[in-house]
């Protein structure tokens, strides 16, 4: 269906004669005539009555004038909404984060940033690593919020984004509590772990910097999934070992529900990051980095 068709329709609806319609339309009287009976087809139905003089609309073409004035009125308030809805989403911050800090880290920090200058609209997706490093590069957020560590380089780490640290953590290798209140198990042979999927980027860090030590103990996977609080879960549910960031369990080490396993040397120091691209974004998101990153 051709909208033009529309205007056609409301055309010759308002001057009762297709020969002033088509002059009005500024075509030939044969080519509009084509048009209405091409929208007849479409709708499935007959407009006009051709055997009344002067021309008069059916019943359902009586509906349908009033059906092309409201569609065509719509149409026309398209581009104002499409551009106030294009504003409004310049405006908003749009920040991709793992699912551990948003849960943790996220909502104190920004309102620390609150609390200097007004941030304004913000939009989270929160996902793992990998899906977070997808909507950044595709340009459907503004600012990437993980996990990081030197040695383990991300997708982002290149010439075409920037990063800040905003925060550190640690990640802890952590058990239930066995009945002395020591932990359940010991980072020993086949010792039960409860691992990241590869989607995960603290399961990227930790695959990384322990998976070798964890093969040379010849560590066993009982358990796999992709998000922190679910291995958290499973640790304290007594299933095994998880690394896990000291930001989500800060509480349930106070309380020793989970336990710290082995020497400090199984635990991964790590800085949580913003990234964001190097090209110029929309002054509320520059106002945001500056705000994240103090004056240059």
């Amino acid at each position: 269906m051709n909208f033009l068709w529309l205007e056609d329709f409301l055309t010759l609806a308002s001057t009762g004669n297709f020969s002033r319609a088509a002059e009005d339309r500024h075509m030939t009287q044969p080519a509009f005539s084509r048009r209405i009976r091409a929208l007849e087809d479409w709708l499935g139905v007959v407009l006009v009555d051709r055997s009344a003089h002067p021309m008069v609309l059916t019943e359902a073409g009586e509906w349908f004038r009033a059906v092309a004035q409201e569609t065509l009125s719509r149409i026309a308030q398209f581009p104002d909404q499409a551009r106030a809805i294009a504003d409004a989403t310049s405006a908003t911050l749009r920040i991709a984060s793992t699912h551990a800090l948003s849960f943790t880290f996220l909502p104190s920090w920004l309102r620390g940033l609150e609390s200097r200058t007004p941030l304004g609209p913000v939009q989270l997706a929160s996902d793992v690593l990998q899906q977070c490093e997808a909507l950044l590069v595709q340009g459907r957020v503004q600012f990437l919020l993980c996990h990081a560590h030197d040695q383990v380089p991300l997708q982002l780490d290149r010439v075409d984004y920037r990063s800040a640290v905003v925060g550190v953590d640690e990640l802890i290798p952590v058990s239930a509590a066995a009945k002395g209140g020591g932990p359940k198990f010991a980072l020993d042979a086949r010792v039960p772990v409860l691992a990241y999927s590869t989607e995960s980027g603290i399961g990227r860090l930790v695959r990384a910097l322990r998976g070798p030590a964890l093969e040379k103990i010849h560590a066993e996977v009982v358990f796999t999934a992709h998000l922190a609080s679910v291995l958290r879960t499973m640790a304290l549910d007594g299933r095994g070992v998880a690394w896990l960031p000291r930001t989500l369990i800060v509480d349930d080490l106070a309380a020793k529900r989970l336990v710290a396993v082995g020497e400090d040397a199984w635990r991964i120091a790590v800085d949580i990051r913003l990234f964001r691209q190097q090209a110029a974004m929309h002054p509320a998101a520059e106002r945001f980095w500056r705000t994240v990153v103090g004056p240059p």
